[in-house]
C-alpha cells in the first residue's frame, strides 16, 4: 500500500514541475509565490494530503531544490513540451505517466493549473517556449529579402552625375588614398596635401571653374565630388573644399576676369594654395560686423590691410598654418576715413619656400576635436600694403579717382549680394555631412544584421536588427538621409539654375538645409556609435573619426541656430511681402483660405481618422507639415507683432521670439524635404525602387509628424487616438524596412576602402 501511495505522489507531482521549475528558477522564491501556490493547494480536494506535502515541501526556502533536482525536472518538462502548446498541456503530459491517475483528475488539472499560472504571473502560451529547444519564432526569422534592384536604386541616387562619382570612388579605392594614423598632425596633414594634389592632378579640383581658365565648366560636377570624397576621409573634403571650393571660388565669384586669369589656373591645379579669410574672433556669424580693414592709399594706389586688435584677427582659417600662400581677405573698406563695408581682397601670406611675408602674423590653432588633418590658422595683418589690382571687384571698386564705386546702389543689398555668391558653401557642406550619416549608417547596419545577441531559451541567438528598438534607433535615421539626399539634390539644381529674383529664397533653402542636415548627422552619427556598442567606440570602425570630424559641421558656414532664424526672417520677410501687397480683396481671400485650411484639417472625423489609407496618404502627409509651417509661420509674425505694437523695440521683439523663429525655420524645412521626397516617388519608375522609396518616404513624414505630435494636439489638429496609430504604423514601418535596410545602405555604394570598419563586413 505505501509503495502504491509514494508511486502516486510521486507521478502527480510531476505535473507541478514546470511550475516549480519556474518559481525556483531565479534561485529566489518569493513570500508572494510561496502564499499563491499554497492558496491554490488549499482549495483543491482532489489532491491528497501526502501530495499536497510534497508540493508544499518543495517550497521551503530553508531547502531549495538541489542543482541536480532543477535539472532532472528541466529534461521532463523539456521533453513534455515538444508537442505542447501550452504550459498546463506539458504538465498533462507529465501526469499521464502514471496509468493510476483517473480521468477526473486530468480534468482538474486542466482546470486548475491554469488559475494557478495566472496567480503567479505566468503566461503559459509564451512560458512554454523556456522549454522548446530549437524552436522559431518571428523575430529570428526576419531577415533581409530582394524587393529591389540595388544598381537601380545607386543609379536614381547618382542621377546624371554618376560618371562623376564613379571616378572619384575609383580614385579613392587607390593604394595611395589608404587611410593614415591621424594622431601625428604634422605627418596626417602633410598626407591631406598629397591626396588634394591627386585629385588636383586628376582635373578634379578645378571642376567648377570656367573652361576658358582651364576649369571644367561643371559646377554640379563639383558638388557630387565633395560628397563623395566625403565617404573618405572628412580632412581632404574640408581641405579640398577651402583650396578649390571657398579660397578658388571666391576669387572666381567676387573678382573680375584679370583676377581669373591671375588665379584660377594656379588655384584649381594646387600650385597656389590659399585660404578663405571671412571669420573674426569677434564677430564669427556676424561678417558685417568684421573689424579688419582695408584702408585705401591714394598717393601709392594701394590697400593697406589691417588688424586694429586682438577681436579682429582671422581665425579658424583653413590652410593657413601650414600651407597657403595667399588669401581671399574680407575687410572693411575705409576711402578718406569712411567706411564702404565688407570687401574682398586677394592678400599674399607666404613665398614659394612657405616664408611668411612682412607684416603677416600666423598662429597654428593646434589640435582640434576632428579635422586634425586641416592646419587651421590665426592670421594678423600688420599694416600689409597690397596693390589696388588685388580687390575682388565685382561688386564694388575704387576707380582711378580714388572713388568707391558699385553697379548696385544700396549698400545692404551689395552686401548680401556678395555674401550670396558664396552659397555654394553651404550647399557643399550638407552633402558632405550627409554622406558622412550613409557612412555611419551603412556600418551600423551592416553590423546589426550580422551581430547576434539574446534570443529565446534554448534556440539560437538574434541579429540585433532584428529587435523592434534596434529598427527603431535606426530605420528612421536611414529613412531621413533618403529624404536628405533628394532634398539636397533640389537645392543643388536650383541653385544652378538660380534667378536673381530668387536667390533670397535659394539662400534661405540653403541655410535651412545646412542646419537641418548637419544636426541630423550629429544625432545619426551618435545613434549608429551606440547602435554598435563597444565595437562602435573603437577607431578602428571609423564612426569615431566620422562623429568627430562632422562635429564642426554644425557651427561653420554658419552656426545651425543662426541660421535656423535667417530662414525663419526670410519666411516672415516673404509673410509681410505678401500681406503688404494685398489689397481688401486680396486680404479677405487669404483669410478665407485659411479658414477653409481649418475647417477642412481640423473636422472630428478627420482628426479622429486612423486607417493606414489615410495615414499612409502624402497628400494628408504634407497637409500636416504644411499646416504646421503655416500656423507657426502666421504666430510668429502676430507674435513679433503684438510686442513691437506694445512699444518694444523691434530687437528686442525678435530676440524674445527666437525660440519660435527656430520652430518657424525648421517647419519650413521639414515642408520642402517631404515634398521633394514625395515628388522623387512619384517620378521613380521602376517597380521595385518606388515601393521601397514610398516606404522610406512614408517613415519620414510620420516620424516628423510623431516629433511634433504634442503641437498637432495643443492645436487640435489631431486626437490623441490618432497620434497613436501613427506611432504604431512608423513601428511597422521601421519593421517592414528593416528587411530592405542592408540593401539600401548598399545601394550608397560606398567603396569598402572608405568604410574600412571590420565590423561592416562580418
Amino acid at each position: 500500500m505505501s509503495v502504491q501511495r509514494l508511486t502516486t505522489t510521486a507521478n502527480i507531482t510531476h505535473a507541478f514541475w514546470p511550475i516549480l521549475y519556474l518559481v525556483w528558477e531565479d534561485q529566489i522564491l518569493t513570500q508572494a509565490e510561496h502564499q499563491a501556490i499554497s492558496n491554490f493547494l488549499s482549495k483543491q480536494n482532489w489532491i491528497s494530503v501526502d501530495e499536497r506535502n510534497y508540493i508544499l515541501g518543495k517550497l521551503d526556502p530553508t531547502a531549495p531544490p538541489s542543482p541536480a533536482e532543477m535539472r532532472k525536472w528541466k529534461q521532463a518538462i523539456v521533453e513534455a513540451a515538444k508537442d505542447s502548446a501550452t504550459l498546463t498541456e506539458a504538465s498533462i503530459q507529465l501526469a499521464k505517466g502514471d496509468e493510476t491517475i483517473k480521468d477526473n483528475r486530468l480534468a482538474q488539472l486542466q482546470v486548475g493549473l491554469p488559475q494557478l499560472e495566472t496567480a503567479l504571473g505566468i503566461i503559459g502560451k509564451e512560458a512554454i517556449y523556456n522549454f522548446k529547444l530549437g524552436h522559431s519564432t518571428l523575430t529570428q526569422q526576419y531577415d533581409t529579402t530582394d524587393n529591389f534592384d540595388i544598381a537601380k536604386l545607386t543609379e536614381l541616387l547618382d542621377g546624371d552625375q554618376a560618371d562623376t562619382i564613379n571616378k572619384v570612388k575609383s580614385l579613392l579605392s587607390e593604394p595611395e588614398f589608404e587611410y593614415i594614423d591621424p594622431s601625428n598632425i604634422e605627418e596626417y596633414r602633410e598626407q591631406v596635401l598629397r591626396w588634394c594634389h591627386t585629385l588636383a592632378d586628376n582635373g578634379l579640383g578645378n571642376a567648377a571653374f570656367p573652361k576658358e581658365f582651364g576649369g571644367g565648366g561643371d559646377m554640379k560636377g563639383y558638388f557630387a565630388i565633395m560628397e563623395t570624397l566625403s565617404y573618405h576621409d572628412l580632412s581632404l573634403v574640408i581641405k579640398f573644399g577651402v583650396q578649390f571650393g571657398l579660397w578658388g571660388m571666391s576669387v572666381h565669384s567676387l573678382g573680375t576676369e584679370r583676377h581669373h586669369r591671375k588665379y584660377l589656373q594656379d588655384i584649381g591645379t594646387l600650385q597656389l594654395p590659399g585660404c578663405f579669410a571671412m571669420t573674426e574672433t569677434g564677430h564669427g556669424s556676424n561678417v558685417k560686423g568684421i573689424e579688419t580693414t582695408a584702408t585705401y592709399n591714394h598717393a601709392e594706389k594701394t590697400f593697406t590691410i589691417h588688424t586694429p586688435n586682438e577681436n579682429a584677427r582671422k581665425e579658424y582659417i583653413g590652410n593657413a598654418a601650414v600651407h597657403g600662400e595667399a588669401a581671399t581677405v574680407f575687410a572693411k573698406l575705409v576711402i578718406n576715413g569712411h567706411d564702404y563695408g565688407v570687401n574682398a581682397f586677394v592678400v599674399p601670406l607666404r613665398n614659394k619656400a612657405k616664408e611668411l611675408l612682412p607684416g603677416i602674423t600666423i598662429k597654428d590653432c593646434g589640435r582640434k576635436m576632428g579635422l586634425n588633418g586641416v592646419d587651421n590658422g590665426v592670421i594678423y595683418f600688420d599694416n600689409v600694403v597690397i596693390p589696388k589690382e588685388n580687390m575682388l571687384d565685382r561688386f564694388a571698386s575704387v576707380n582711378e579717382a580714388g572713388e568707391f564705386e558699385s553697379p548696385i546702389g544700396s549698400d545692404n543689398r551689395r552686401f548680401f549680394t556678395m555674401l550670396g555668391t558664396l552659397v555654394g558653401g553651404r550647399i557643399g557642406i550638407p552633402r558632405s555631412a550627409l554622406a558622412a550619416s550613409k557612412s555611419g549608417l551603412a556600418i551600423a547596419i551592416r553590423y546589426g544584421n550580422q551581430r547576434k545577441q539574446f534570443g529565446p531559451e534554448g534556440s539560437v541567438e538574434v541579429p540585433i536588427l532584428n529587435y523592434r528598438m534596434h529598427q527603431r534607433r535606426l530605420m528612421p535615421l536611414l529613412a531621413k538621409s533618403y529624404a536628405m539626399h533628394f532634398a539636397l539634390q533640389y537645392l543643388t539644381q536650383r541653385f544652378l539654375d538660380r534667378k536673381e529674383e530668387e536667390m533670397q529664397e535659394i539662400e534661405a533653402l540653403a541655410a535651412g538645409l545646412k542646419a537641418y542636415t548637419t544636426w541630423h548627422t550629429t544625432a545619426t552619427l551618435q545613434e549608429c556609435r551606440e547602435a554598435c556598442g563597444g565595437k562602435g567606440y573603437l577607431s578602428e570602425n571609423r564612426i569615431d573619426a566620422l562623429k568627430n570630424d562632422t562635429d564642426v559641421y554644425t557651427t561653420f558656414e554658419g552656426d545651425n541656430t543662426v541660421l535656423t532664424q535667417l530662414v525663419a526672417k526670410s519666411r516672415l520677410a516673404e509673410f509681410k511681402k505678401s500681406f503688404s501687397g494685398m489689397n481688401l480683396i486680396g486680404g479677405i481671400s487669404y483669410l478665407a483660405g485659411q479658414a477653409r485650411t481649418s475647417i477642412t484639417e481640423k473636422n472630428p472625423l478627420i482628426k479622429r481618422r486612423t486607417d493606414d489609407e489615410h495615414l499612409l496618404d502624402p497628400q494628408f502627409q504634407l497637409n500636416a507639415l504644411r499646416y504646421r509651417e503655416e500656423e507657426i509661420l502666421s504666430s510668429a509674425g502676430r507674435r513679433i507683432k503684438r510686442l513691437v505694437d506694445e512699444g518694444m523695440d523691434s530687437f528686442d521683439a525678435v530676440n524674445v521670439a527666437q525660440h519660435h523663429l527656430v520652430n518657424v525655420g525648421l517647419a519650413y524645412i521639414e515642408r520642402i524635404v517631404l515634398e521633394q521626397f514625395i515628388q522623387q516617388v512619384e517620378r521613380t519608375t521602376d517597380e521595385g525602387c518606388r515601393n521601397t522609396l514610398k516606404k522610406l518616404c512614408d517613415l519620414y513624414a510620420l516620424i516628423t509628424i510623431e516629433q511634433n505630435q504634442g503641437w498637432y494636439l495643443e492645436e487640435d489638429y489631431m486626437d490623441g487616438v490618432k497620434t497613436k496609430a501613427i506611432r504604431k504604423l512608423v513601428n511597422q514601418l521601421c519593421w517592414d524596412i528593416r528587411q530592405d535596410a542592408v540593401l539600401l545602405v548598399n545601394a550608397f555604394n560606398i567603396p569598402g576602402s572608405c568604410l574600412a570598419a571590420p565590423i561592416a563586413f562580418l
